[in-house]
């Protein structure tokens, strides 16, 4: 167990709930390999608290900490910096102290697209499918652009917040290549595409049983495709069933997980961190050894 001294630097997490947060378990990991003074915790914060606990997380001088679900977007006007891709997504889930105050920057779409620079494709030929339109799309909208993909598709079942998704991203570098399609366009999509991503939560507990895409939808997907599952728990899921049955390529959300951690980490501690180590903590905190 680390020893907690006098001296000892705080990071953490904050959002509602947190709980179920994995981020602590691969933070303290790396923070324990490097034998830093440091500690990662976990931190609720309601909505309705968040202006007070980011004013008093400087008030303790906590050093940086990552935001999660519900505060992501909230937060950015309580910020005295925003990063270009923290503003192109519309959302921080790091922040960084600055000579003025709190800055905040995106590290989601580093760990979305790290799994995918590895694969070694031809990036600019690749027309992303995207289901969903939340705030998880908005990150892999960004990764997908960052790629250099020319062409993205959206898939949505609500026509309104399509549009507004779609309104979102005017006067945006991305505005001439967002598409945007109802869910009963995805089927058409299908085998022409080589990425195919679920930022939706179906197939998470307790609907494991659950996919977003039907089983005649999924057999137009063409072998050595990606499948991409932002979900991580369970693995596999069965929208990433579904895809390697058809001889698809298959990734789940824990390197995802891990990357952005990586990457916030290395900003906060301004060094090399052991992604290795991170890794590992997940896989044996999951069962995944």
């Amino acid at each position: 167990m680390q020893l907690i001294t006098g001296k000892t630097k705080l990071l953490g997490v904050i959002g509602h709930p947190v709980e179920h947060s994995l981020s602590p378990v691969m933070h303290n990991a790396a923070l324990a390999s490097l034998s830093l003074d440091y500690v990662y915790i976990p931190l609720p914060v309601k909505s309705e608290d968040l202006a007070n606990a980011i004013a008093g997380l400087d008030a303790i001088h906590l050093v940086g900490f990552n935001v999660t679900i519900p505060h992501k977007q909230t937060i950015l006007p309580m910020l005295s910096e925003v990063s270009p891709v923290a503003q192109m997504v519309g959302a921080a889930n790091t922040i960084y102290r600055t000579e003025a105050g709190w800055g905040g920057t995106n590290t989601d779409v580093d760990g979305f697209i790290a799994p995918l620079k590895a694969l070694q494709r031809n990036w600019q030929q690749v027309s992303p499918v995207i289901i969903g339109n939340g705030g998880a799309a908005r990150g892999v909208v960004a990764g997908c652009a960052e790629l250099g993909c020319r062409e993205i598709h959206i898939i949505g079942r609500n026509r309104e917040k399509l549009a507004q998704f779609q309104q979102s991203w005017q006067n945006t570098p991305l505005q001439a290549t967002l598409n945007t399609h109802q869910w009963e366009e995805l089927p058409a999509l299908m085998p022409s595409t080589q990425l195919l991503v679920n930022t939706t939560p179906i197939g998470m507990s307790p609907n494991v049983e659950k996919s977003p895409v039907d089983p005649a939808a999924m057999e137009k997907l063409q072998p050595g495709a990606i499948a991409y599952d932002l979900i991580y728990r369970p693995s596999p899921t069965q929208f990433l069933e579904q895809a390697k049955s058809q001889g698809a390529i298959a990734l789940d959300g824990l390197e995802m997980l891990i990357q952005q951690g990586a990457a916030a980490l290395e900003m906060w501690l301004q060094q090399q961190v052991p992604v290795d180590v991170m890794r590992q903590s997940l896989l044996e905190q999951l069962g995944r050894d």
